[in-house]
């Protein structure tokens, strides 16, 4: 073993768990049950605009939880980039709650989709954007976690799907320090990233690191794919059983750019097939 392999941080492996019943006594028991060093949860209903101002008592039991890093995925419906001035102001007043509850839970990013321009095209969709998001992160300050930038499956006029779309994205937002990113592997390869090898996924690593930077990946999404790589399709599926394969994931536990970041599974459940998938992943780090 070389010195890099020796001081290579702990990469903790996950899965997004259900929260019905309570954040932390149904959350936190799941993810003991599959073995989760990591998690995420929704704070309110993700396909609606309803905020949820949580259980004072659960939200402290989560914040106890100091040897399971949390991250909090915003709803689906939030789009920054829309021409829908209703749905705009909804978005923000949205993940603005969603950041304030991340911060309450003790959460360390919360995912957002990097939405569409519905129509117009990208620079007006990413021109709005800015309008919307800069402000926002001014009025909440450093006192919430970071927003994680989701590139998408590529589907329609999305504002970021590839690696490449990140750069005009950040440009956008000025490079504001407390944006960073979560990459899904299943979106990178709807995309049209190939990562259904080791050298597929190394070369999508390589490429952002040199466009964006190693020190913006927050998480990644460990997804395997129902459909075929560049399908613009958001099609999850369990490790190994999908498009992807096994064993490109193991570049994940070997890659500089993704040291130390961890992993999160959003695969089909229950606890058995993410247990399996969990177990997958520790395979695979342990090399």
């Amino acid at each position: 073993m070389n010195n890099t392999e020796q001081t290579r941080p702990l990469t903790p492996i996950g899965a997004h768990v259900p929260v019905a019943g309570g954040m932390a006594t149904k959350g936190l028991a799941y993810a003991d049950k599959i073995g989760a060093e990591t998690l995420q949860v929704f704070t309110s209903n993700p396909r609606g605009w309803a905020v949820n101002d949580g259980d004072p008592t659960q939200d402290a039991m989560m914040r106890e939880r100091t040897d399971l890093p949390v991250f909090v995925h915003a709803p689906y419906l939030i789009n920054l980039g829309t021409p829908n001035e209703e749905t705009a102001g909804k978005s923000v007043r949205s993940l603005e709650h969603t950041l304030l509850r991340a911060a309450h839970i003790g959460a360390r990013g919360v995912v957002v989709h990097t939405g569409s321009a519905v129509s117009g095209g990208r620079e007006a969709g990413l021109s709005r954007t800015r309008e919307r998001l800069l402000p926002l992160l001014e009025k909440v300050g450093d006192d919430v976690p970071p927003v994680l930038l989701e590139p998408m499956a590529g589907q329609g006029q999305v504002l970021c799907a590839t690696v490449d779309d990140l750069v005009p994205y950040f440009e956008a937002l000025d490079h504001h320090e407390h944006v960073g990113v979560c990459l899904d592997t299943a979106h990178l390869f709807a995309a049209g990233h190939d990562i259904s090898t080791p050298e597929g996924m190394c070369k999508t690593l390589d490429r952002f690191g040199e466009v964006v930077g190693a020190d913006r990946l927050k998480l990644v999404h460990g997804n395997d794919s129902k459909v075929p790589c560049g399908s613009n399709k958001d099609r999850h599926e369990n490790i190994g059983k999908g498009h992807i394969g096994t064993e490109p994931f193991g570049e994940l536990f070997r890659h500089p750019v993704t040291a130390g970041v961890p992993i999160t599974l959003e695969t089909p459940g229950p606890e058995g097939p993410h247990s399996e998938d969990v177990e997958t992943l520790k395979r695979l780090r342990r090399g």
